[in-house]
């Protein structure tokens, strides 16, 4: 069994591991909530991008009408200029532009139908894909809900388990609190048992015999209550 002043560090190093978890969970809401509003963000602009492509077409199609308007007065004005003149060169010279006007009037007309059809099929393209990706961005902004509201419940949790540390950091004692504070300041876990053959149950390595004779409570040091691997420096303890 471990002595003691080892339990009571491995109860104090349990509070502190549910600390540093919840304090991580807390440290990641904000991250996560960025993720999901950059989500929402890529939602919107996809739908910007199908309705700016659907604007575009309907201002193609209102240019094909203007064309076609502007053709169907030109011709207008090409009849009624041919009733008038005499001369069979003039005539037929107006005869030809209306007969071009016609067929610039067949082309744009021709443009036109594929543009409607274009437009009919963006439209439905538009509604199907809006209703999906409004329907993602609702999910999402259910998600940022649930993580603020996770905030909030992990901040709580986290104001008990500072208790908790503080409540296992008393029975530990003042010297031994400092050597695990030192340990806990750059690597987790502090206390950790000596495992396989004389090795540290934290970096894996071998310790020396000393260690392993303090760990046991063989030794005379004031320290060997606290013994420490020799490679990585945790507390460690014979199981």
């Amino acid at each position: 069994m471990p002595s003691p002043a080892i339990e009571s560090l491995l109860i104090l190093q349990d509070r502190d591991t549910k600390r540093l978890g919840l304090e991580a969970q807390l440290k990641g809401v904000p991250r996560d909530i960025l993720a999901v509003e950059a989500r929402i963000a890529a939602e919107k602009a996809a739908i910007e991008t199908a309705k700016q492509a659907l604007k575009e077409l309907e201002t193609k199609k209102k240019l094909l009408e203007t064309e076609i308007g502007s053709a169907e007065t030109s011709m207008a004005k090409y009849r009624t200029q041919q009733s008038l003149v005499k001369k069979n060169d003039e005539y037929q010279a107006l005869g030809h532009q209306i007969e071009t006007t016609e067929k610039a009037i067949g082309e744009f007309e021709g443009q036109e139908l594929e543009i409607m059809y274009l437009i009919d099929e963006a439209k439905k393209t538009f509604a199907a894909a809006e209703a999906v990706l409004k329907g993602n961005i609702a999910g999402h902004e259910g998600r940022i809900q649930t993580l603020r509201e996770r905030a909030v419940n992990v901040a709580a949790e986290l104001k008990v388990a500072a208790a908790d540390v503080a409540t296992a950091r008393g029975p530990v004692g003042e010297p031994r609190l400092r050597v695990y504070d030192r340990i806990a300041a750059r690597q987790q876990p502090v206390v950790v048992p000596i495992v396989h053959t004389d090795k540290c149950g934290g970096c894996h390595l071998k310790v020396s015999g000393d260690v392993v004779s303090a760990a046991r409570g063989k030794g005379t040091d004031p320290l060997a209550a606290l013994p420490t691997c020799d490679q990585c420096g945790r507390i460690v303890y014979w199981e």
